[in-house]
């Protein structure tokens, strides 16, 4: 049996789905001042000087903090139901079954959000490591459970599986937050081109 370690956001869909998810969920209030709490660190990290988890950090803070923590789990149930489907790489989503068939491992590896990734993993038959919100009495505290899981997605993977247990270790991803997970596989992809 064979491990298969697959980005979300861009590889597996044709966008970002973390920025849509924002949108859907913000208050008018958070909408308003977007252009001022969260504007300046977008252009940021359009420019290169801020990173991609440096700008989920913040967003995540502005958006989060303090809402009920079962009503943002309702809009991801949601996020996954309406929006996901529409966005999928129909190659990508042949490639998972294709493993699937086979019997293999497949791990979502993400840098989303656990409240819309769950329910689409759930529903897909699929293992998940992401971001998780972390809650308090019922409120979010506008940052992660164990911080952004962006840079540590390899760290993750090797402390939940033993890549040795595996025949074969497959790696799927497009952004440099990949590159360490793709180091640890024997088959590469890259933005849908096999590289190894």
């Amino acid at each position: 049996m064979d491990l298969a370690l697959v980005d979300f956001d861009h590889t597996v869909t044709t966008c970002d789905t973390y920025s849509r998810f924002l949108r859907r969920v913000a208050t008018p209030t958070q909408q308003a001042r977007a252009k001022w709490s969260i504007g300046p660190w977008l252009a940021g990290y359009k420019l290169r000087v801020l990173s991609a988890e440096a700008l989920r950090i913040r967003a995540t803070r502005v958006v989060f903090s303090g809402r009920d923590a079962a009503e943002i789990d309702d809009a991801g149930e949601r996020h996954a139901r309406d929006l996901l489907p529409g966005v999928l790489r129909p190659a990508m989503m042949e490639r998972i079954g294709w493993h699937q068939a086979r019997g293999d491992t497949v791990v979502i590896v993400s840098a989303s959000l656990d409240a819309y990734m769950r329910p689409w993993c759930a529903a897909h038959g699929l293992a998940l490591i992401c971001n998780h919100l972390e809650a308090v009495d019922g409120r979010l505290t506008g940052r992660y459970l164990g911080g952004d899981r962006g840079r540590h997605k390899a760290g993750d993977i090797l402390a939940r599986y033993d890549l040795a247990s595996f025949d074969r270790v497959h790696a799927y991803g497009d952004s440099r937050e990949d590159r360490a997970m793709l180091a640890l596989a024997q088959e590469r992809w890259w933005r849908g081109d096999r590289v190894a």
